[in-house]
C-alpha cells in the first residue's frame, strides 16, 4: 500500500528542516515494583512542562505530548477479549509485544492497513494475535488537531517458533516494523513496537494526554518508569507522528548536524552487516526516511546501534561523545572516545535526551551542556529527572541525593537491579569492554610522523595568471590575506553587506558566493569558540571506514590531522603515503577549453566515474586537484567537484571507503573552506593562496619582519580560528560533525542542479544552472588567457572605467569597499549623495505638517534609487511584483492602516552603531506611525522618555537586554512596552562580540 501524501512540498516548506525545543522528564521506582503512581507522577510532571510545549492559533491544538512506560503485561492480559483471544491464550511476560499503531483516518484504509501489517508479522515468522481499538476521547484534541487524528490500535504479537529469548524477539520485531514502515511510507506510523515499552502520544497539549487516553487514568495500568515529553516545534508544522517520546528517546533540543549525520548514515548502509539479521538487514534500509525530523533521525540511528549488540550507554557515548580532546579524563575514557571518533561523527547540537529500552532508564546532555537537566532521589525509592525544576514534588527532608546532568555525562538507572549508576560508572564500564586504546595507537598514523615527501617538479606558471583564473582581486590580497598573515586571525569587518547577490552580479563571482550558511537562533544558542575552546575541535581523520555495527582494530587504520588545512608538503605526505590500507589517487578536476560550456557536465560525469573506479582499485584517499589548469584547461569550481563526487559516491554506496582532499587554487577565505568541508572534504590544500602569501613577502602589507613560512603558518592559524567561529555560529563544536553537514542554503542556483550535485540543500528560488556556471568559469579563464578566447585584452580591462586597470594587474575587487569597476553596492556614492541632499533640504512632513514642495525631488530621486534601481540589481525583493487580482476584495474587509502599522518595528541597532540623530529619528518616525523602534544594546538617554514639546516621542518602545547588560537599569526597563533579550547574533557568537578597535573609547 502506498501513501497518498505528496512527497514534494510547495513553496518554502522543507519537512527535513524539522527542529523542536521541548520539555522532557522521567520518573522511576528503585524498588523495581510497577505501580500506577509512576504514571500519575509522570503525567503530573508533563502538566508542569506545559509551558515548554506550544500551540498554534487554536490554543487547544498542541505541538505534541506523550508518555513512554514499561509494557503493562497484566493490564493488557486483562483486556485479552479486546484482542479477540482468551486470557489463557495470552502470551507470557517477555514474550508479549504490542505494536502501538497510528492508522489512516479512513476506516476502510485503516482496516486494509491493519490486515497487511498482520500479514507481514505472520510472513516474518511471528504470530499476530489480534487488534485492540485503543479507547480515546475524540473531542479532547483542538479543532486543528482533530481532523488529522489517526485511528489508534494496538496489535498483539507473540513470538514464532525458533525465537529463543526476548532479545531475539526484539530483533524480529524491529525487522517487521521496518518492513512495514518502508512499505507504508508514512501512511502508517508506529509510536512503539516492542515487548518492553509502550508509548501513548498525540498532537495534544500536555494536560490533554491523560484525558485523550483513558488507559492512562486506569489504576490497573502500572509501570516501573515513565518518560514524558511536551513538544515545541520551532520551525515545522506539528503532526501526530512527530509527537514524542519516540521509540527510544525523548529529546529536548536541536541536532544541528542532522543533514550530514543522515547523509553519512546512508553512505554507511552498503557496508552494514548484522549477524542476527543477516541479509534481512537490507530490508530495513534506508534506515532514515527522507524528511525525518532531527529527533526521529537520531532515534533511528540510536536504535540500530543498540539493536546490533551495543548497550544503550555505549550507543549514546558514540552519538553524543564527551568533549574529550582538551579535558583531563581517565585513560580508558579518552581511548574509547578517540577510537570511536573514527567510526562515527558526533550528532552535535544542544540536546537533553532521556532514553530507555525498558531495562535501563537514562539521560544525557550534549558535549557543551547547553540544555540543563536536573535529577533527584528520595529516601522512599523515587528517582526523577527533568529539563525543568519543579516537575517532581518531594519533601526536602526526603531528598537524599540531587544534582544536575553534566555535559557529555550519562545518568543511568538500572530498572532491573533498582540502582543508580555512580558518576562515570556506566561510561567506564563501556570503555573497559575492549582494548580501544591499544587498537587506536596501533592503527592511527599522525600526519606529523609521516616521512618528509619528495616534492614533485611542476611546470612554471604565472602567478598573476593563476590569480586571474581563480577570480582573485587586489582586495583579496589587501583586505583578506595581509591582515590574517599579520595577526593570525580573520580581519574584523561589519555585519552589513550591501553587495549584489551572486546570482544578480555581473562580475562572475565564485560558486561559493551562492551559498549562505545558516546560524543558530531561537532555542539554539551559538557557541563562543574562544571562551569555550575546551569543547571545540578541528581534529580530522582521513581513511576508509568499515562496518559501523562492528568494532575491531581495523577501524583505526587512518591518518590523523590536527586541522583540515594542509600545506603542499603535507599534502604530498598523504599522496605518497606507504601504508597497507591507505592509498591516494589524484583526480583531475579541470576540463578542456575546446569543449566549451558543454564540457563541464561531461567533466563532472568523468570525475565521478573515475572516483568510483579508483575506489574499486583500492584507493582510500581521493585528491581532487585543479593543478592541471592551463591556457587549454578550465578549472571546475572546487565546491561543485567536491559535492558532486561526495553525493555520487554516497548514492553508489562506497563513499566511506575513501576520504576526499581538495587541492585547489580557488579557496582563499574561511567561507570557502567551510563550504568545502560542509560538502564532504576532509582536508583542503589552498595552494594558490599560500603561493600568493609568498609573493607578498617583503611588500608593505607584510613588512613587519614575517618570513614566508611565518606568514603561511599564521594564515593557517587564522583560518583555523575562522573555521571554529563559523562552526560555532550554528552551535557545532567538532569539525567531524560539520563535515558533510551542509549547513547552507543555495541562493540563486537551479533546483535540478542542487538536487543532483548538492543533494539535500535548500534552494528555494531557483536560479542559474550548470551551463551558466560553466560560462562564468570560462569568463574567469578569459581574464587570465584572453588570447585563447580570441580577445586582445581581458574583458575587465577593456571595460574598466579607471586607466590604471590593465592586464598586468588584478581587478580591484570592490566586495568590501565600493570601487567604480567593482561589484555593485546598493549604497554606492550616488545613492548616499541623494540621501544627504534629502537630509539637507526641508524635511518631508516635518512636525507632523503636510509635506512642502522642497525635499520632494531629492526624496523622489533617493527612493527611486533604493526601491527600484538598486533593489533590482542587488536584492531579491527588487524582483518582486504585486500581483493584481481580477476580482479585488472589498477595502472594508482589510484592516485599517493604523492596525497594520502597529506591527511595524525597526531592527535592534544601538546608539553606537548609528548616531544619536539617526537613532532618535527612527524612534520618532516609528512612534508617529504607531510602530515600535528597538533601542538595541547599550541603553538609552532618560531624557527620551519625556515627549518633545511638539508631541513627538523619541522613546524606543522596545528595550533590548544583551549579555553585557550595558545601560540596563530599572528605569530603562520600566519605560519599555516590550523587552527583547538577546542571546546571540550573527557577529557575536555566544557571549563574545567583535568590535573594531576605533569604536572603543
Amino acid at each position: 500500500m502506498t501513501s497518498d501524501r505528496p512527497t514534494r512540498y510547495p513553496g518554502l516548506v522543507r519537512p527535513e528542516d524539522g527542529r523542536d525545543g521541548c520539555g522532557v522528564a522521567c520518573v522511576a521506582r528503585l524498588d523495581k515494583t510497577p505501580i500506577h503512581e509512576v504514571i500519575e507522577r509522570g503525567l503530573t510532571a508533563l502538566d508542569r512542562l506545559e509551558h515548554r510545549g506550544a500551540s498554534g492559533s487554536d490554543e487547544n491544538s498542541g505541538d505534541g505530548a506523550g508518555i513512554m512506560i514499561g509494557l503493562p503485561h497484566e493490564f493488557l492480559r486483562s483486556r485479552a477479549e479486546d484482542f479477540g483471544i482468551t486470557t489463557e491464550e495470552f502470551p507470557e511476560p517477555g514474550m508479549t509485544a504490542i505494536a502501538m499503531t497510528f492508522l489512516p483516518r479512513d476506516e476502510k484504509r485503516a482496516d486494509e492497513a491493519a490486515k497487511r501489517i498482520a500479514e507481514i508479522v505472520e510472513t516474518e515468522g511471528q504470530r499476530a494475535l489480534g487488534w485492540r481499538q485503543v479507547d480515546v476521547e475524540p473531542n479532547v484534541p483542538g479543532v486543528l488537531a482533530r481532523p488529522t487524528s489517526p485511528r489508534i490500535r494496538q496489535l498483539l504479537i507473540a513470538p514464532g517458533e525458533g525465537v529463543s529469548d526476548q532479545d531475539e524477539f526484539e530483533n524480529r520485531l524491529y525487522l517487521i516494523r521496518r518492513i512495514a514502515e518502508i512499505e507504508f511510507d508514512g501512511e502508517v506510523t508506529f509510536p512503539s513496537f516492542s515487548s518492553r515499552t509502550l508509548v501513548y502520544k498525540g498532537l495534544l497539549t500536555a494536560p490533554q494526554l491523560a484525558r485523550f487516553y483513558p488507559d492512562l487514568r486506569d489504576p490497573d495500568l502500572v509501570s516501573v518508569f515513565a518518560i514524558v515529553h511536551s513538544r515545541f516545534s520551532t520551525n515545522t508544522a506539528p503532526s501526530w507522528e512527530l509527537a514524542q517520546p519516540l521509540r527510544m528517546i525523548a529529546h529536548n533540543g536541536e541536532i544541528n548536524t542532522v543533514l550530514g549525520n543522515i547523509n553519512w548514515m546512508r553512505a554507511r548502509e552498503s557496508a552494514l552487516e548484522w549477524e542476527e539479521l543477516g541479509d534481512d538487514l537490507k530490508r530495513c534500509l534506508p534506515l532514515i526516511n527522507h524528511g525525518a525530523s532531527d529527533s526521529a533521525a537520531f532515534d533511528r540511528a540510536l536504535e540500530l546501534l543498540f539493536k546490533a549488540d551495543r548497550s544503550l550507554p555505549h550507543a549514546l557515548m558514540m552519538m553524543i561523545p564527551m568533549a574529550y580532546e582538551n579535558r583531563q579524563l581517565p585513560d580508558e575514557l579518552r581511548d574509547f572516545y578517540s577510537f570511536h571518533s573514527l567510526l562515527l561523527e558526533p550528532w552535535d547540537g544542544p540536546a537533553s535526551i532521556a532514553f530507555s529500552d525498558g531495562r535501563l532508564l537514562g539521560a544525557t546532555l550534549d558535549r557543551n551542556g547547553l540544555r540543563p537537566s536536573r535529577w533527584s532521589v528520595t529516601d522512599d525509592g523515587w528517582v526523577a529527572l527533568s529539563s525543568e525544576a519543579g516537575t517532581f514534588s518531594a519533601e526536602p527532608e526526603n531528598v537524599v541525593r540531587r544534582g544536575r546532568l553534566q555535559a557529555g555525562h550519562l545518568f543511568i538507572v538500572d530498572l532491573e537491579e533498582g540502582r543508580i549508576y555512580d558518576d562515570r560508572e556506566a561510561e567506564m564500564e563501556v570503555a573497559r569492554q575492549a582494548p580501544y586504546g591499544e587498537w587506536f595507537r596501533e592503527g592511527i598514523v599522525s600526519l606529523d610522523d609521516l616521512p618528509e615527501p619528495e616534492m614533485p617538479s611542476r611546470e612554471e606558471k604565472s602567478l598573476t595568471a593563476l590569480q586571474l583564473l581563480f577570480g582573485y582581486s587586489q582586495e583579496d590580497l589587501r583586505v583578506l590575506f595581509a591582515p590574517v598573515a599579520r595577526d593570525a586571525k580573520e580581519p574584523t569587518g561589519s555585519m552589513g553587506n550591501d553587495v549584489a547577490l551572486a546570482v544578480l552580479s555581473d562580475k562572475e563571482p565564485s560558486l561559493f558566493s551562492y551559498f549562505k550558511q545558516r546560524f543558530a537562533q531561537v532555542t539554539n544558542p551559538a557557541i563562543d569558540s574562544v571562551r569555550e575552546h575546551i569543547v571545540m575541535s578541528l581534529t580530522t581523520s582521513i581513511g576508509p571506514q568499515g562496518n559501523l555495527l562492528d568494532e575491531d582494530r581495523d577501524h583505526a587504520q587512518q591518518v590523523l590531522l590536527g586541522r583540515p588545512i594542509v600545506t603542499d608538503p603535507e599534502l604530498e605526505k598523504l599522496r605518497q603515503i606507504d601504508h597497507p590500507v591507505l592509498r591516494a589517487e589524484t583526480l583531475d578536476i579541470t576540463w578542456p577549453l575546446t569543449d566549451g560550456v558543454q564540457g563541464l557536465e561531461a567533466a563532472i560525469d568523468r570525475i565521478c566515474a573515475t572516483a568510483s573506479e579508483a575506489i574499486e582499485d583500492g584507493a582510500t584517499l581521493l585528491v581532487l586537484s585543479d593543478r592541471l589548469v592551463s591556457p587549454d584547461r578550465v578549472p571546475i569550481p572546487s565546491l561543485l567537484a567536491t559535492s558532486a563526487v561526495n553525493h555520487h559516491l554516497t548514492r553508489q554506496g562506497n563513499r566511506l571507503q575513501a576520504a576526499l582532499v581538495v587541492e585547489s587554487g580557488e579557496p582563499r577565505e574561511v567561507h570557502h573552506l567551510a563550504a568545502l568541508i560542509g560538502y564532504g572534504a576532509s582536508a583542503i590544500n589552498p595552494y594558490l593562496m599560500l603561493d600568493s602569501l609568498d609573493d607578498m613577502h617583503g611588500r608593505a602589507a607584510l613588512e613587519n619582519g614575517l618570513t614566508p613560512q611565518d606568514a603561511r603558518e599564521r594564515t593557517i592559524v587564522g583560518l583555523s580560528k575562522g573555521l571554529l567561529k563559523t562552526m560555532s555560529k550554528i552551535g557545532i563544536s567538532s569539525i567531524s560533525s560539520y563535515r558533510g553537514a551542509q549547513i547552507f542554503e543555495a541562493v540563486g542556483l537551479d533546483t535540478e542542479l542542487v538536487e543532483r550535485h548538492f543533494t539535500g540543500t535548500a534552494s528555494r528560488i531557483g536560479g542559474i544552472g550548470l551551463e551558466d556556471i560553466a560560462g562564468e568559469a570560462l569568463e574567469r579563464h578569459a581574464r587570465a588567457y584572453p588570447e585563447q578566447h580570441g580577445l586582445p585584452l581581458p574583458r575587465f580591462v577593456e571595460e574598466a572605467a579607471l586607466p590604471a586597470a590593465h592586464d598586468k594587474l588584478l581587478p580591484q575587487g570592490g566586495i568590501y569597499q565600493w570601487r567604480r569597476d567593482g561589484e555593485f553596492h546598493m549604497w554606492e556614492p550616488e545613492t548616499v549623495s541623494s540621501l544627504q541632499r534629502v537630509a539637507r533640504e526641508e524635511p518631508i512632513g516635518s512636525n507632523g505638517s503636510e509635506a512642502t514642495d522642497a525635499g520632494r525631488p531629492s526624496y523622489a530621486e533617493f527612493s527611486s534609487r533604493v526601491n527600484d534601481e538598486n533593489a533590482k540589481r542587488g536584492m531579491l525583493r527588487g524582483l518582486l511584483r504585486l500581483r493584481e487580482e481580477k476580482n479585488p476584495g472589498e477595502l472594508d474587509a482589510v484592516e485599517p492602516s493604523t492596525e497594520i502599522l502597529r506591527r511595524f518595528s525597526t531592527g535592534a541597532m544601538s546608539l553606537g552603531a548609528l548616531s544619536r540623530e539617526a537613532h532618535e529619528t527612527l524612534a520618532i518616525a516609528m512612534n508617529r506611525i504607531g510602530g515600535m523602534s528597538n533601542s538595541g544594546e547599550g541603553g538609552e538617554d532618560r531624557a527620551r522618555n519625556v515627549p518633545d514639546p511638539n508631541g513627538d516621542s523619541r522613546r524606543s518602545r522596545i528595550r533590548q537586554i544583551a549579555s553585557g547588560r550595558f545601560g540596563v537599569d530599572i528605569d530603562f526597563l520600566s519605560h519599555a512596552d516590550q523587552i527583547q533579550i538577546k542571546i546571540a547574533q550573527g557577529a557575536k557568537p555566544g557571549e563574545g562580540g567583535q568590535l573594531p578597535g576605533p569604536k572603543v573609547d
